[in-house]
């Protein structure tokens, strides 16, 4: 059932409180103010009734999940003490007044330790967990140990009528945005051409590439990197030797790819959404590369210089994430689902490279304090700033012998050394096992408080936005109406469909040869698709079946050779639609003109209708004397 908007006005009031009390508890962009102990005190006074006042019951009708990839705990404290100094505060991480700590393991895929704990976890592994809610193994996207597809808060979010963003900083097939869009078991199937799709792909009956799935999922907006997979042209279906931009485009999409483009996009939605690529890969970064090296923290200190490579301001992540929201949040909507990712904080941080991790860190940070500053405005919003697992940079005390290092000159005009010690020069730092910070703002987020895992993040969220998680309850309404119930042979029919609300598509039969009907988006709930007549003359029935939540919908038709009907339909019942696949029977939606022979279905409605209303006027007015008597209400 979709969500009424009136429900968070309840809680508006307290939520704009506790905006006001985070707005003054925001701090500067600097060094926090030194006591006569000799620290900065970031907390001088009693927080209580502040802790009290930030704690706001949901739901939400907005989220924004602001992903650092691979920002453990060192690396806002490395980003931090390079910035702000030791005694400053990141205006938007550091903002968030409800913090926790959560655990980050993947399991196993198969053997002997199947389904038990991988210590040190992927970003394909993490993403899932908090995407899906369900454990999965290194390398997995949203897919369980045993490759079964899970659903995804972006999918959930749409199918509950939510609007629903996806950003980041990587290509957009990378890991992290790629865990609300698609289903594989390799997260390096980008597109068509990837080798390591398998079974996945198109032409061996999989779900696709995940850009092929990313179409599928069809997120109102949709922005970051990799044009590149865009480029290859499908392998099978419908759009077989299209490239995916030309099918984006064919599908209704936006497509945009620099600035200019993005500025012009005015709105998005279901039936225009927008898909804006804005690099081939990755975006470069803010701060120009620092490459530690083995005793690199005993020279002299650098300091971290803008990246000539950079895009331009207006495609920062803070940008991107503020067009976002100004495209998601309608007035009189349902709410929005954005998931904001600053990727190469955990790129750099594999590269052993201090400014670049830094840089991206504090990039993150700005699109943190753009979220922010939205939930303050609109009073219901929860805002969630986590990672995806924890990275090798560490603040060390002195330079490690055999382990690569770098040293920095700090906001503080003292030097910071930071070490990278599990890989050697030129390898591929790893990731680490600790858990991670997660911090949040707005109407239930004290569910981030304490010691969670990474998966409660899914149901978190899934609760604050009251998503309802059965596609197939979603869907139970479905009907199928068709635009003429007796044809000619070769006459085009037209199928209606409405209510397929846990569908994002659906795929169709004709029982006549039988002929398989096109692949159609499901937009609202809503689709229609054409197909030709039969030549075979007699009784036929089209089955529509939706591809998430299984609902099939069979109507009948007949074809004579002069379309005048001939009273051979099942039951005399022509056009009506038949849930099946559930066992369920879904009356069909008709209109006069589509089934104008259908009278004999029409009169009986009639009288059972104004049986019904006699029934309610006799039950209203004998409710009204009992309430004239006195008698309670129950």
């Amino acid at each position: 059932m979709f969500r009424s908007a009136s429900r968070w006005k309840g809680g508006a009031v307290l939520v704009a409180a506790s905006g006001v009390l985070a707005a003054a508890l925001l701090p500067a962009p600097a060094l926090a103010a030194t006591s006569d102990n000799g620290g900065a005190a970031r907390n001088p006074d009693d927080s209580t009734t502040a802790l009290r006042q930030s704690i706001v019951n949901g739901p939400a009708k907005n989220v924004i999940l602001l992903i650092g990839d691979g920002m453990g705990d060192s690396e806002i404290t490395v980003a931090r003490n390079y910035q702000y100094g030791a005694g400053g505060m990141l205006p938007g991480i550091d903002a968030l007044p409800l913090t926790g700590q959560y655990t980050t393991y993947s399991v196993y895929k198969d053997g002997a330790n199947k389904g038990k704990p991988d210590y040190v976890p992927d970003s394909a592994a993490t993403g899932s967990a908090w995407a899906t809610g369900t454990k999965t193994y290194d390398n997995a996207i949203s897919v369980d140990i045993d490759g079964k597809p899970q659903a995804t808060l972006l999918e959930l979010a749409r199918a509950n009528g939510l609007r629903t963003g996806n950003v980041s900083t990587a290509e957009i097939q990378d890991a992290t945005p790629a865990v609300e869009v698609a289903h594989v078991g390799a997260r390096s199937c980008y597109g068509p051409d990837s080798a390591s799709c398998g079974s996945d792909a198109l032409e061996n009956g999989g779900l696709g590439s995940i850009s092929e799935q990313l179409l599928d999922a069809r997120a109102d907006v949709t922005l970051g990197g990799g044009s590149t997979s865009f480029t290859q042209t499908a392998k099978a279906g419908q759009w077989k030797d299209e490239t995916l931009f030309d099918q984006a485009a064919e599908r209704g999409y936006q497509v945009v790819g620099d600035a200019a483009g993005l500025a012009g996009v005015t709105e998005a939605n279901q039936q225009k959404p927008l898909l804006g690529l804005f690099t081939p890969g990755n975006f470069p970064t803010r701060y120009a590369s620092t490459t530690a090296t083995v005793g690199g923290a005993d020279q002299a200190p650098v300091t971290c210089t803008p990246n000539p490579a950079r895009l331009a301001t207006d495609l920062s992540l803070s940008s991107l994430t503020n067009k976002a929201i100004s495209l998601l949040d309608k007035p009189g909507g349902d709410g929005f689902f954005l998931q904001v990712e600053g990727a190469s904080i955990d790129k750099r941080d594999h590269s052993a490279d201090a400014c670049g991790q830094i840089g991206e860190t504090v990039d993150l940070d700005e699109a943190v304090q753009a979220a922010l500053a939205f939930a303050k405005k609109d009073g219901n919003t929860l805002v969630i700033v986590t990672a995806d697992h924890a990275h090798t940079s560490q603040i060390v005390d002195s330079t490690p012998p055999a382990t690569l290092s770098t040293a920095l000159t700090t906001a503080d005009g003292t030097v910071m050394k930071v070490a990278y010690g599990t890989a050697a020069a030129g390898g591929s730092q790893q990731h680490t096992g600790a858990q991670l910070r997660i911090a949040g703002y707005g109407p239930g987020a004290a569910d981030v408080v304490g010691l969670t895992d990474q998966s409660d993040t899914f149901f978190t969220i899934a609760r604050a936005l009251e998503l309802n998680r059965d596609y197939a309850a979603l869907s139970a309404g479905a009907s199928v109406t068709l635009n003429a119930t007796t044809v000619k042979p070769g006459d085009p029919i037209t199928a209606t469909l409405a209510g397929f609300r846990g569908d994002r598509q659906i795929t169709g039969v004709m029982q006549s040869d039988p002929v398989a009907l096109p692949r159609t988006d499901v937009l609202g709930g809503s689709a229609a698709i054409t197909a030709t007549a039969p030549t075979d003359l007699g009784a036929h029935t089209i089955t529509i079946t939706g591809s998430q939540s299984g609902k099939a919908v069979t109507v009948n038709f007949e074809v004579t050779a002069d379309g005048q009907p001939s009273g051979a339909l099942p039951g005399g019942s022509a056009g009506g639609s038949t849930g099946g696949g559930n066992g369920a029977v879904t009356a069909g939606s008709t209109s006069a003109g589509s089934l104008a022979s259908t009278g004999s279905i029409v009169a009986p409605l009639i009288v059972v209708i104004a049986l019904a209303l006699l029934i309610a006027g006799y039950l209203f007015v004998t409710r009204g004397r009992r309430r004239a008597g006195g008698a309670p209400q129950v």
